[in-house]
């Protein structure tokens, strides 16, 4: 994968088109390889997914708020001369496409927010544990059990979990502190862009009614809740999450 103003990230390249890129924001934790191949492979669409800092293989530290998340993901863009670009985010990446759609309007056409609502919270048994060495073992296994439905796969539980457990602690734990610090309530009222809101039924991290709240609160917002999912609604259910966001962009005229 490259490596642009820092961070590492897998582009796929669709055949030319008016289409706008699409630009992919992990979670807390995660890495581009949050995003399944359905969703980091939109057909008619040039799809960038991103390492934040100290996440995947992009190397530097984690950062512990939203704002500082969102400079460094606009001076990726700004190097990669990526203007105008629909961003999807995921819990923390969410927040974070929030931010730069707020702070720099004209170059985000719209958001796909997936697993966020208001608040956005961070279990504190969770947080507590991974500040003990001994506890770091229980809080994410606690954490691996409130992501997914009752019906995801055990392999891609698995799977999630064992990629969880690469990922540095203290990174984990500024994440966790970025979304604490985050005011949403502020910053959404400042949305003026097009916004598609995915949402597991069964998110125990996010749960509906927060997100039910924040659609309320983002003139337009379309809601779109995914019966069986959990928190990690696009890894249980790829495929119709790829169609949900496809089908979203077309109904939008972004460019010229």
């Amino acid at each position: 994968m490259p490596v642009v103003a820092g961070l590492h990230y897998f582009l796929y390249e669709s055949s030319p088109s008016n289409n706008p890129p699409v630009v992919l924001i992990h979670g807390a934790g995660g890495s581009h390889l949050s995003w399944p191949p359905e969703i980091r492979r939109l057909v008619g669409y040039n799809v960038y997914a991103i390492d934040l800092p100290g996440h995947g293989k992009s190397d530097s530290h984690g950062e512990q708020t939203v704002s500082v998340y969102a400079e460094q993901v606009l001076a990726w863009m700004e190097a990669l001369n990526l203007y105008r670009v629909f961003v999807v985010g995921h819990s923390m990446g969410g927040a974070i496409a929030i931010s730069i759609a707020v702070n720099t309007p004209a170059r985000v056409v719209g958001l796909g927010l997936l697993g966020i609502g208001i608040p956005l919270e961070v279990p504190k048994d969770i947080l507590e544990n991974l500040s003990n060495p001994i506890m770091v073992p229980s809080a994410l296994n606690r954490l691996m059990a409130l992501s997914f439905g009752t019906g995801a796969n055990p392999r891609l539980v698995e799977l999630v979990s064992k990629r969880l457990a690469e990922t540095r602690i203290s990174v984990l734990q500024g994440d966790f502190l970025a979304c604490i610090r985050y005011n949403m309530m502020e910053a959404i009222e400042m949305i003026d862009q097009p916004v598609i809101l995915i949402s597991g039924a069964q998110d125990q991290i996010v749960p509906l009614r927060h997100v039910q709240l924040l659609s309320k609160k983002i003139k337009g917002a379309e809601l779109v809740v995914i019966p069986d999912a959990g928190h990690m609604v696009m890894l249980e259910h790829s495929t119709e999450v790829a169609e949900q966001l496809v089908e979203f962009l077309q109904q939008y005229e972004f460019f010229p």
